[in-house]
C-alpha cells in the first residue's frame, strides 16, 4: 500500500450524525489531506457543511464517486457499504467502514488503534478496515488496561446507550418527545417503536433466538476478535436511555490474577492512551455522559473490588467499574480517523 503525505479523503454519509463528526475530527486533528469531499444521498446533494472557516459541498454518492480517492470513511449504513466498498477497494481506495457490514469478516481487520493497532503496523492487510461497534470500543478501552495487567477471564457489561447512537433523527425524537410529555401530550414515536423520553428500554435491535438483542451479540463477538482471545466469557445487556450523547457501561470483571493493589489498577488505567480516570470517591465524582460528551477520551471510574469474588484465602479476583464515552467521537468518527492516521504513518511516501 502506498499513500502520499497528503492523501485525498472522502466522507460517505457526511450529513449524518457520525459523518458530520468525521468532518469535525478531520478538521480538529489537522489531518493532512490533499482534498476532502463530502458525499450523501441525492436528496442531500447541494447542502453545504461547515469545515473550519470554510464549507464543503455535499455531493450525491454513486458507483464512481470514489475514483481518485485514497481514503474513504464510510458512515452510511451496512447496505451501502456492502454495495460499494469492495468495488471501490478493488480500484485502490482504502475503505474505513463504520457499519457492521465487514466486522466479522476474517479478512477484514477490526481495529481500535490503542488496543490492536499493531495489526496495521505493516500497512493495511486489507483495503477494507472495520470500525467496531461503539459500545464495544468504549467498553474495551476501559477494560483493556486491566486485561493486560491482571487478565480478564469473564466480563459482564450493562450499557446505557444514548439515542444519538441511532442517528440525528433519534436525537430530534428525544427533544420532541420531551416537549410533548412536559406539555401533557402523548409522545410521538417515529424512530423508536416506544418512547425514548423519560423511558429506558432494550436496545432497538432485533431479538434473536437465545433472547439477546443484536447489539449484545456484536459486543461479544467483536470483543473476542479485537482481543484475539475467544476464551474470555462475555455477557452483555444493552439498553437505550434518554440521553442525547455518550454511552455508559457498568462493568464487572473476573480476573485471572488477584487484585493485590487497587492503586496499580488505577495507574494502569491512567497510563492507557485515550482513557481518563475519573474516580473521586470523596466528592462522589465519577464518569457521566455529560462530561464525556464532545471528548475524545473514554472516562473510567467507580473502581472497586467485588467481594463476591473473594476466595477462602481472602484474595479477590473480581473488579467493578463504570465507563462513559462519546460514541460519536471515540465510538465512531474519531476511531475511524485514528485508523487513517495509523495507515498514513506507516505508508510509504
Amino acid at each position: 500500500m502506498t499513500l502520499s503525505s497528503s492523501p485525498s479523503f472522502a466522507v460517505v454519509g457526511a450529513t449524518g450524525a457520525v459523518g458530520r463528526e468525521m468532518l469535525d475530527v478531520l478538521r480538529a486533528q489537522g489531518v493532512a489531506a490533499e482534498t476532502i469531499r463530502a458525499f450523501a444521498s441525492p436528496r442531500s446533494a447541494g447542502q453545504r457543511l461547515p469545515y473550519g472557516d470554510d464549507e464543503l459541498p455535499v455531493e450525491a454518492f454513486g458507483a464512481d464517486s470514489l475514483e481518485g480517492i485514497d481514503i474513504a470513511l464510510f458512515s452510511a449504513g451496512s447496505s451501502l457499504s456492502k454495495q460499494y466498498a469492495h468495488a471501490a477497494a478493488a480500484r485502490g481506495t482504502i475503505i474505513i467502514d463504520n457499519s457492521s457490514a465487514f466486522r466479522m469478516d476474517a479478512d477484514v481487520p477490526l481495529i481500535v488503534p490503542e488496543i490492536n493497532g499493531d495489526e496495521l503496523a505493516g500497512g493495511a492487510p486489507s483495503r477494507i478496515i472495520a470500525v467496531p461497534n461503539c459500545s464495544t470500543i468504549i467498553t474495551l478501552m476501559a477494560v483493556t488496561p486491566i486485561h493486560r495487567l491482571l487478565g480478564v477471564t469473564r466480563l459482564v457489561v450493562s450499557t446505557y446507550q444514548a439515542v444519538s447512537g441511532a442517528g440525528a433523527a433519534a436525537m430530534e425524537e428525544l427533544r420532541r418527545q420531551a416537549r410533548e410529555v412536559l406539555d401533557g401530550n402523548e409522545p410521538t414515536c417515529r424512530v423508536f417503536d416506544q418512547p425514548c423520553a423519560f423511558n429506558v428500554f432494550s436496545h432497538n435491535t432485533a431479538i434473536i433466538e437465545d433472547g439477546s438483542n443484536v447489539e449484545e451479540t456484536k459486543m461479544v463477538r467483536e470483543s473476542h476478535k479485537i482481543w484475539r482471545d475467544p476464551s474470555v466469557r462475555i455477557s452483555a445487556t444493552c439498553i437505550r436511555v434518554p440521553v442525547f450523547r455518550a454511552h455508559c457501561a457498568s462493568i464487572n470483571l473476573t480476573l485471572r490474577e488477584p487484585v493485590d493493589d487497587l492503586d496499580a489498577v488505577r495507574r494502569a488505567i491512567e497510563a492507557f492512551p485515550g482513557v481518563v480516570l475519573v474516580d473521586d470517591r470523596s466528592a462522589n465524582r465519577f464518569p457521566t455522559p455529560l462530561e464525556a460528551s464532545g471528548r475524545d477520551e473514554v472516562l473510567v471510574g467507580r473502581l472497586r473490588l467485588d467481594p463476591s469474588q473473594t476466595d477462602d484465602q481472602g484474595r479477590c479476583r473480581g473488579l467493578s467499574l463504570f465507563a462513559a464515552g462519546d460514541q460519536l467521537r471515540k465510538g465512531a468518527a474519531l476511531n475511524a480517523v485514528q485508523i487513517a492516521n495509523v495507515l498514513m504513518s506507516h505508508a510509504a511516501v
